[in-house]
């Protein structure tokens, strides 16, 4: 009882009385069923404008109609074989896995349990995490129809007409989901993704001729009670989640004047909608650039979505206020130095759940090339790399400016370092919290060379597993670092709680000579008597060669545990030894899982070293690169 206390004060502390009370009231709503007041699932169609008069009066967007500027048409078989793959039935789960939905999927059934949603039910009802149900997320997969875009650029490129399909999809998600029923009302961002990639579908497919009048009104009237759930629920993400959620749903309702003019209240929600998008953007990305989820797969989805919003902003006439175009810019000034300049690819770093909404291109869900490049072309008309996605914002005639970035790369309000040399790459991490953490991984060792990552972060998997296999890729020992008696540096609570947060960390990078030297240090594992951990890295220039000393302070009669996430592909590359006080260490390996993508697993190797003293030095190296 006490320790339930203890760990409910410290998560009151660590997440704000605003939070607290928001969730209980929330709760309390729910259960008195308020929601279901607020969020009707009978309502009239009305007739808010009539097809020709959209048509004829479209607001500024990205292109159009099927006439992309400037993009050469390129009939490649890619793009064939996924669209084939659509037309069985079978989508892409994630941007990896291949899942067979069938001809006639109901769109509320997670196929990997066959767990079928009650559709009947208002989405308060729903609970999104359920051992039964499974992952929700696999149902909501489909939902958000990113696949839209491999549909649109197959038809593109071949000169096709795919425009019954989309809609017989779009038609098909209206009549099987009513209005807020079902597990595709329970998250918002699902549903602003839902609206914005079924714009994106009726800007390109306008003057189809399977658009007509009824089926126009029916869309029409389903975006416009969507728009209206995002918008009566948007304190949940703005108080409660406070993530690319709230600046996903804030955008929405920013653009919903742009793009539905004639909506009733639309002026209100986009007013409000574009001070909250500022206020988040504001909040969420620190002032040196890094972002508060500390995921490299979530900060491209604000990337993606700020692409969106300064486009559509600069393209109606509109701005925001300075901070969010500082925010931008930042953003991808971090993100390029933490990008591998040869594959395009980031540290498999945080939250990994294959978020990648807005697919405009044949680079695989890892590259992170084209999305950078998109941002960067809206805000200084210039990339790195010509891709097929700046025609489609309506970017055109763009310089191509390639500077690779090299030097030392210090991030402190997120808590990254970062040494480029060439082809290789030394990403640490070592930050406090100020913010919900996901995953207890101070002092991890990232290593990439080459284009190569040989020392790396094992991902996320899944966020609907079993807690020891979600420890496993989240927890202290699934990162390159050290802990305590198997013990993570904070305390795990339920989901995506964690109890005693990190709130002292320091690190610098010094640069001489003939090396690179990171002095960093924690002050962390509360739960089991607070210790403080100390590590130091020497990267020896022109040599592959780091030297790595750990120490941890004080050492209580426990045993100190160093663990190497390595890929298994490239081990016979890589030597490892380490020294404790008094001889050199019997290494023990581990096969263990790496999930590059999310609800996808793979063979990883783990290394680990014990000792009973306080410090372990070693040497890592890697060999015939």
């Amino acid at each position: 009882m006490i320790k339930k206390i203890k760990q409910t004060v410290n998560l009151s502390l660590n997440m704000g009385l605003r939070y607290i009370l928001f969730r209980f009231f929330y709760l309390i709503k729910t259960k008195l069923g308020w929601h279901k007041i607020v969020f009707p699932v009978k309502f009239k169609t009305k007739n808010f404008t009539t097809l020709n008069n959209w048509k004829n009066n479209l607001p500024p967007f990205f292109f159009y109609g099927k006439e992309i500027q400037k993009l050469p048409k390129e009939e490649k078989e890619i793009l064939v074989e996924t669209f084939q793959e659509i037309q069985k039935g079978t989508y892409t789960f994630f941007n990896k896995s291949k899942i067979d939905l069938g001809s006639d999927y109901d769109w509320v059934t997670n196929p990997l349990t066959n767990y079928k949603y009650d559709v009947n039910k208002h989405w308060s009802e729903i609970q999104d995490l359920s051992k039964e149900a499974g992952d929700i997320k696999y149902v909501w997969e489909k939902a958000r129809f990113s696949f839209l875009y491999d549909i649109i650029r197959y038809d593109y490129h071949f000169n096709d007409d795919q425009s019954k399909l989309v809609f017989k999809e779009i038609e098909d998600f209206i009549n099987k989901n009513p209005i807020n029923q079902g597990p595709n009302y329970k998250c918002s961002q699902e549903i602003s993704l839902r609206i914005l990639n079924w714009t994106f579908a009726l800007y390109y497919y306008k003057d189809s001729k399977n658009l007509n009048e009824n089926l126009f009104q029916i869309i029409i009237n389903n975006i416009y009670w969507q728009i209206h759930h995002v918008y009566n629920n948007i304190n949940f993400s703005r108080i409660s989640v406070r993530n690319n959620h709230a600046i996903t749903e804030t955008l929405l309702l920013f653009l919903s004047q742009k793009l539905f003019p004639f909506f009733p209240n639309v002026k209100k929600w986009s007013k409000k909608g574009k001070r909250w998008f500022e206020q988040e953007i504001t909040y969420q990305i620190y002032p040196d650039g890094t972002f508060l989820q500390f995921s490299m797969n979530y900060h491209r989805t604000v990337v993606q979505l700020l692409t969106w919003s300064i486009q559509l902003a600069k393209l109606n006439n509109d701005e925001f206020i300075s901070d969010v175009y500082d925010r931008a810019k930042k953003s991808l000034s971090f993100l390029d130095s933490c990008m591998d300049p040869k594959s395009g690819e980031l540290p498999n770093y945080g939250s990994n759940d294959g978020a990648l909404f807005f697919k405009l291109t044949d680079n695989d869900y890892r590259n992170y090339q084209s999305q950078l490049d998109d941002l960067r072309a809206v805000l200084f008309g210039f990339v790195k790399k010509n891709s097929e996605s700046q025609q489609w914002y309506g970017l055109k005639d763009l310089k191509v400016l390639n500077k690779t970035n090299e030097g030392v790369f210090s991030f402190k309000d997120g808590g990254y370092q970062i040494i480029q040399e060439a082809d290789v790459k030394t990403f640490i991490r070592c930050g406090s919290y100020k913010d919900r953490p996901f995953q207890a991984d101070n002092l991890h060792l990232d290593i990439w060379v080459n284009g190569i990552n040989y020392f790396w972060d094992p991902g996320s998997f899944s966020y609907n597993t079993d807690a020891k296999t979600l420890n496993s890729f989240i927890g202290t020992s699934g990162h390159n670092t050290v802990n305590i008696n198997e013990e993570n540096q904070m305390l795990k609570g339920d989901r995506f709680i964690w109890y005693n947060w990190i709130k002292e960390a320091q690190s610098t990078i010094t640069e001489k000579e003939d090396k690179f030297i990171f002095e960093g240090s924690i002050l962390g594992f509360k739960h089991i008597g607070e210790r403080k951990h100390i590590r130091t890295i020497t990267k020896y220039k022109d040599k592959l060669e780091w030297l790595v000393e750990d120490e941890i302070s004080p050492l209580r009669n426990d045993t100190m545990i160093q663990n190497w996430n390595i890929n298994p592909e490239f081990s016979d590359q890589i030597e490892i030894k380490a020294f404790d006080l008094e001889k050199q260490l019997k290494k023990k390996k581990d096969f263990f899982w790496y999930s590059g993508y999310y609800g996808h697993k793979s063979k990883s190797l783990r290394i680990s070293y014990k000792t009973n003293f306080s410090k372990i030095k070693t040497v890592l190296k890697i060999l015939n690169n």
